[in-house]
């Protein structure tokens, strides 16, 4: 799999940040959600799968990106 940056609302690119992959799909990097309750809160998660915060904006900046790249 390769991926393909997209984008990242911290200085210098570090996390959070947002992949493309050559497999039609993102992939997330940043920070584990460790907090208990907040882990608590999750549904199914399954073997080899973890919870990574990033913020809103970053969602909206990349999906605004897409869809303007995409029309």
């Amino acid at each position: 799999m390769r991926l393909r940056f997209l984008g990242s609302t911290s200085e210098a690119g570090a996390c959070p940040s947002l992949y493309e992959t050559d497999r039609g799909t993102i992939v997330v990097q940043g920070l584990e959600v460790v907090d208990g309750e907040a882990r608590a809160d999750l549904l199914h998660v399954l073997d080899g799968e973890t919870a990574v915060e990033v913020p809103r904006e970053l969602l909206l900046e990349i999906a605004r990106r897409v869809l303007v790249d995409h029309d």
